[in-house]
Formats: C-alpha cells, structure tokens, sequence
C-alpha cells in the first residue's frame, strides 16, 4: 500500500515530464508543420495542441502578408546604361506544408529568387521605359516569381520597384535636358502671347480704320491721358483731312 501511494506521485511526475513539454500554442496566424521521427505527420491548426516529445518536431509557419526587401540590384538596361534599382515583394504563404519540406528556407529561396528576376525584367527596358513604365515591370516580375514560388506554396501578391539610382553623369544630363525643355516650353508660351497681342492690335486697328471718325476719337482718347501727366510736352494737333491732302 505504501508503495502504491508512492508510485502514484512519481507516476504523475513523469507524465508531467512527458506532456508539459509537448504542449504547443499555434497563435491565430500560424501553422504548424509536424515531423514525427523526421517524417511529415500532420498540419496543427492554431489553438492548444499537443505533440509526442522528443518524437514530434513541430516547425511554425507564418501565413500573414510579409513584405520583403529586395536588395539594391545593379542593372545593365537594353539602352547601355548601368542603373541600381531596389524593390519590395509582398508574399504570403498558401501551403505550409510546402513551405516546409520543399525548400530550406523559402524567404531566403523568394528573395533570392526576386533578386534574379528583377535584374532579367529591368534589363529588357531601355531607361525612359524604366522611369515611366514601374507599374509594368513590376507585374512582369511578380508573375515571374510566382510561377516559381507556387511549388513552394507561396503566393506573391505585389511587387514594387522602389527606388532607380541613375549615375551621376546621367542625373546632370538628364537636368540639362528638363531646363532646356523649359526653356523652350516659356518661349512658346511668350511667343504665343506676343502673337495673340498683334493679332488683338491688328483687328482694333481694322476697326477704328473701318468705323467713321474712329481715329479721331481714339486721337482725343490719347491726347486726354497725355495732358492728365504733368511732365512738360508739346502736341501738335492737325486735323486729319489736312494730313490726308499732306500725304497725297
């Protein structure tokens, strides 16, 4: 009896030892991948789960959105010139058990993977395509990237290209060429101003030519503003039908 009351403690404190250590936490945002003696068993939903210690092995998988940097690539564009361009991808995991057991690390094997890819994209476009068309190369790279992570049960949701560094000399021409533009813009601009002024003028000269009397009037219009200035001038006025008979 005495033995029995002392064994039912230690049969309880070994148990303990056995299943304390294999009480998991799967939070809400994970997936557990189990491996029992090495080989896949089962996937754990999140919750309180319970594994075999020292047989199970359980490996967490994040299955949210994850943004991932893709380091600064240095690119040859199909145009000759060498640019550095960065970029952001935004992947998420669909198959945990993939992710898992079919590659090592399958951030690392998405980034490395990016990083080829958006050197091949960008340098099929010349510059100015780059500048202008981010949007496009951005697609072509993440369906690139996503037929290949698809085996890994990842799915590539975004990419972003995020900043094109272009060579020094390549900036000062490029700002050489905006303030010419500008340049030529402003000159347009006052050149079309200069012309609608002439053409205002040429109509208002047709007019007061065509309307009786309307030299005169627009005559005594300038001469009223002149004599309201107080500086010393001297006016001659002769009357028009004198300076017609003149010109004849």
């Amino acid at each position: 009896m005495e033995a029995l009351s002392l064994g039912i403690p230690i049969l309880i404190i070994i148990l303990l030892f056995i299943i304390i250590p294999g009480i998991r936490i799967i939070n809400q945002y994970e997936r557990g991948i189990v491996l029992r003696l090495g080989k896949y068993s089962h996937t754990l939903d999140p919750g309180l789960r319970i594994i075999i210690p020292y047989i199970d092995k359980l490996v967490k998988v994040d299955v949210r959105t994850t943004p991932m940097d893709i380091p600064k690539q240095e690119v040859i564009t199909r145009d000759n010139v060498t640019v550095n361009v960065d970029a952001i991808v935004y992947f998420k995991v669909l198959n945990a058990e993939k992710a898992v057991l079919e590659t090592t690390n399958y951030t690392y094997a998405t980034s490395t993977f990016a990083q080829t890819a958006l050197r091949d994209v960008t340098g099929n476009f010349d510059l100015d395509e780059i500048l202008s068309k981010r949007d496009e190369i951005s697609e072509k790279i993440r369906e690139i990237v996503d037929v290949q992570t698809d085996k890994w049960g990842i799915d590539i949701e975004n990419v972003k290209l995020q900043n094109i560094e272009l060579p020094a000399d390549m900036k000062r021409a490029m700002a050489k060429q905006a303030e010419a533009e500008r340049e030529r813009r402003a000159a347009i601009i006052s050149a079309e101003g200069e012309k609608s002024a002439a053409n205002a003028v040429a109509e208002a000269a047709s007019l007061l030519a065509r309307t009786p009397g309307g030299l005169n009037i627009r005559t005594l219009q300038t001469l009223e503003k002149i004599s309201s200035d107080p500086s010393q001038k001297t006016v001659i006025m002769m009357p028009s039908e004198l300076f017609n008979k003149l010109s004849r």
